[in-house]
């Protein structure tokens, strides 16, 4: 009844298919204890003992290290190696690695000191204190990796299972015959392992932890049960004995009777599985702080005389460990890393130890059997009914050896586990295990080419995508700047058209007024010009370069179209030339020729004497300022004697209107008034004398100007000489200065005539200053003879003498002249554009010529 309650409570168990049952040979290696190795001179540390990518170096020839510090970093799969040893660190090169190519890989040389001194640790007796992800940080930090074989880095793997993994299996079935290192790690370490256990479990929350033995290790299950006591949080399970019951899939399908799908993982259904060397090395790193330098390591075989398991360092050569165990190697002999079905053959005794190295195997020639020779197929199918993983190896041979990718994918060649139980029960010896190793390595590097060409495919693509975007940016660019050209066009057009409607749509009117409003801006701009040269005429006083700049006055005069009889502005109230109206100043001048000429008049019916002015014969600038400086003074006179205030030469147009082609004929009228001061032998008042020599304002030569016409034409009348004509008759629109010359050239020849009837009267008064006409003057410069000047002003003198007795009569035809001059002038203006305005200007002169004219009838009552 005993044995039935037992037999109950005894959890269930399942199978898989599959299998065999070669010879164990065990018992030569799991009776010792674990031993420890003298460490060799020299450790050669591979990069990569694991599966993923190799770290990070983080030291450099010449360093010294301590046991335990890190030699590389990284993150993911890529685990850091550390130092087994303290020592300096002698190179950093290629070395041959436990690989079965045999090909070389990068490793640290590291030269022991043999002290073998521990970097500092960081130990955490209380797991629980931290959290999951520190514990799993520790466990990658450690460097831990799968130490069953296949060295997938714990710390991913547990990563990858923090949800959804109900139950954690821990592998300690150790199936493969002579491998005897788990045995002997739970035999001498057996608290050890079920401490890495249960932080696993803790980590992954698992809700059952499942430990699966083979019943062919009563001493590692009578440890285990010991070390268990009465906990229940972790379970034994004892299976039978049989190859491979140490794979993954086939172990969970032994003990939860689910089989992982095909292509899948055992944590799609909720189970994750670690080693019992992982898990030992777990507590290590989290308990102790210490990250895997050493693991346990199989030392059997005939050819080795001291079988047993020791503790091997990382980077330990494996001839290092052959040497210490008595191996006497034979004929043809062979030295196995792994088992004799999963294990290859070293190519070199000098490869290092790796954290999936578990067993080296040294066995005799007749202990592995007569190398027979391969042979055919026979097609039996021994190999299908011994594959576990329930797969075709016959097809698989065919496929792998013709090079048949395809089909051999097709038959889920990645399933096989390489156990080599086909290749074991082979009646042909042909070696299944090796052809299927090297068509996945060849899968792998088809994929992994493929993996590259999608690479590039996608980085082409969107390469052309964006090449093709800016294309698309850049033509729409292209027709936007298009738009805003055509737009810009369009609206030159309509702006240019609207221009033209417009200029249609405009008076007549509208456009002389913007005729003339153009053609004032243009002559306010030519005065600011002459202004300026003049303003430089006077301040260096030279009268030849007067001369040279009213010559160059006229040319650009006649260039402009601008009128030459055209008198600048006389009177204070004239506007300057920067307001750009000519027929207003036109208008103005005219208007102050007129009250010139009436004041003239005036004074001289009231004063003769004061109304004559000094001769102006030379053209020195001091002698002109006499001439302003008499002109004021008889102007002010004649203004008091009219009741009228004549206006100050100070308010005269500025000398920007002074236009030296109006002051030729201005010359001219100056030269008859000095002829008919030179008659009545006048002489010019001291107070002349005061002006200074610099005053040469032709705005005071215009006020004299004015005056002197009206007493020529006093004078001209008096001797029955139409002198008037001389003065006033050359309209503003003359302003050819050749006129002007002709006009001269006439005042001289009646100037002789007038000479000629009076030349048997005695001369008593000399002339006081000689004649010379002024340079800016339209007449030649070879004329200007202060003599013949000297003598035309003593014959008008006498004329004038003669000729004041009828000076009286000639009054009222003298004083009618100013009223038809302004009106004539005014009206023959070219500015004079605007009726109107020219209407009021001759109104406004003919007022003021006949009160004028009233005036000196008053006076002689």
């Amino acid at each position: 009844m005993l044995n039935l309650l037992k037999l109950f409570r005894k959890e269930k168990l399942w199978d898989f298919q599959g299998g065999i049952h070669p010879p164990e040979m065990k018992t030569q290696s799991n009776g010792t204890p674990l031993s420890q190795l003298p460490l060799p001179e020299q450790f050669i540390i591979p990069l990569k003992q694991h599966i993923g990518h190799e770290g990070e170096i983080c030291v450099s020839p010449g360093d010294h290290v301590l046991r335990g510090q890190p030699l590389t970093f990284g993150s993911g799969r890529m685990l850091p190696v550390h130092a087994p040893t303290s020592g300096t660190i002698e190179a950093i090169a290629p070395h041959m690695t436990a690989h079965p190519s045999g090909l070389s890989e990068l490793c640290i040389f590291l030269r022991a000191d043999g002290e073998d001194r521990w970097t500092t640790l960081d130990p955490q007796p209380d797991f629980r204190s931290l959290t999951r992800e520190d514990v799993v940080k520790r466990i990658h930090e450690a460097g831990v990796a799968g130490l069953g074989g296949a060295g997938f880095p714990t710390a991913t793997k547990l990563r990858g299972g923090l949800r959804g993994v109900k139950t954690l299996i821990i592998n300690a079935a150790e199936c493969e015959p002579y491998i005897t290192a788990d045995d002997r790690l739970m035999q001498d370490c057996a608290a050890e392992v079920l401490e890495g256990c249960r932080i696993l479990a803790w980590v992954l929350q698992a809700e059952r932890v499942l430990i699966g033995i083979e019943d062919n290790k009563p001493e590692a299950i009578a440890a285990l049960k010991q070390a268990l006591g009465g906990d229940r949080e972790l379970q034994l399970r004892v299976i039978p004995t049989k190859y491979p019951s140490g794979g993954a899939k086939q172990l969970t399908q032994i003990l939860t009777g689910v089989e992982v799908p095909h292509g899948g993982r055992s944590t799609d259904i909720g189970v994750l599985m670690q080693n019992v060397g992982t898990a030992w090395a777990v507590k290590r790193a989290i308990i102790d702080g210490e990250p895997i330098t050493e693991r346990v390591v199989t030392l059997t075989g005939e050819a080795i005389a001291q079988p047993r398991n020791v503790w091997g360092r990382l980077g330990t050569p494996v001839s290092h460990l052959l040497h210490h165990v008595g191996f006497a190697p034979g004929s043809r002999q062979m030295v196995i890393m792994g088992g004799p079905l999963m294990g290859f053959t070293l190519p070199s005794l000098n490869v290092p130890l790796v954290k999936i190295s578990n067993c080296i195997l040294a066995p005799s020639a007749s202990e592995m059997g007569n190398n027979e020779k391969e042979q055919s197929c026979i097609r039996c199918s021994a190999c299908a009914d011994a594959c576990p993983a329930k797969l075709l190896p016959q097809q698989l041979f065919w496929y792998s050896q013709g090079g048949d990718h395809e089909k051999a994918r097709a038959h889920n060649i990645d399933d096989c586990i390489e156990c080599g139980a086909c290749a074991y029960v082979c009646p042909s010896n042909i070696p299944l295990v090796q052809y299927y190793r090297q068509e996945k390595a060849e899968l792998r590097a088809i994929d992994l080419e493929a993996k590259r060409t999608a690479e590039a495919k996608a980085r082409f693509e969107a390469r052309q995508a964006r090449l093709e975007r800016e294309k698309l940016a850049r033509e729409a660019r292209h027709e936007e700047a298009k738009q805003r050209v055509a737009r810009s066009d369009q609206g030159e057009r309509d702006a240019a058209i609207a221009r033209v409607k417009a200029r249609a749509a405009k008076t007549p009117e509208q456009e002389t007024a913007e005729r003339e409003a153009r053609h004032a801006q243009a002559l306010a701009q030519q005065a600011e010009k002459q202004s300026e040269t003049q303003a430089l005429s006077r301040q260096s006083g030279d009268p030849r370069k007067a001369a040279v700049e009213a010559a160059i006055a006229r040319a650009k005069a006649k260039k402009s179209g601008v009128a030459v009889g055209e008198q600048p502005s006389e009177a204070a109230g004239v506007a300057p030339a920067a307001e750009a109206d000519p027929r207003k100043a036109a208008v103005e001048a005219a208007i102050a020729r007129a009250k010139a000429k009436k004041d003239a008049a005036a004074a001289s019916e009231q004063n003769p004497e004061t109304a004559d002015a000094a001769p102006v014969a030379e053209v020195d600038p001091r002698k002109a300022a006499v001439e302003a400086a008499i002109a004021r003074a008889k102007a002010k006179k004649a203004a008091a004697a009219a009741g009228e205030q004549a206006p100050e030469p100070a308010d005269v147009t500025p000398a920007a209107e002074v236009d030296p082609r109006k002051a030729a004929v201005e010359a001219a009228i100056a030269r008859a008034k000095a002829k008919k001061a030179a008659a009545a032998g006048e002489q010019a008042p001291a107070s002349a004398d005061a002006a200074p020599a610099a005053e040469v304002d032709p705005r005071k030569a215009a006020v004299e100007a004015a005056i002197a016409r009206a007493k020529a034409k006093k004078a001209a009348a008096a001797s029955g000489e139409q002198v008037s004509e001389l003065a006033d008759a050359a309209p503003a629109a003359e302003v050819d200065p050749r006129k002007a010359a002709v006009e001269a050239a006439i005042t001289r020849a009646k100037a002789k005539k007038a000479a000629a009837a009076a030349a048997a009267e005695q001369i008593s008064e000399p002339a006081d200053e000689p004649h010379a006409p002024e340079p800016s003057d339209a007449a030649p410069a070879a004329e200007v003879d202060p003599r013949k000047a000297a003598v035309e002003a003593a014959i008008a003198r006498a004329k004038a003498k003669k000729a004041a007795a009828a000076a009286e009569q000639a009054s009222a035809s003298v004083e009618a002249a100013p009223e038809s001059s302004s009106e004539v002038e005014a009206a023959a203006s070219p500015d004079s554009a605007d009726p109107r305005k020219a209407a009021i200007a001759a109104a406004v002169a003919r007022a003021k010529a006949r009160k004028a004219q009233q005036q000196p009838s008053t006076t002689e009552d």
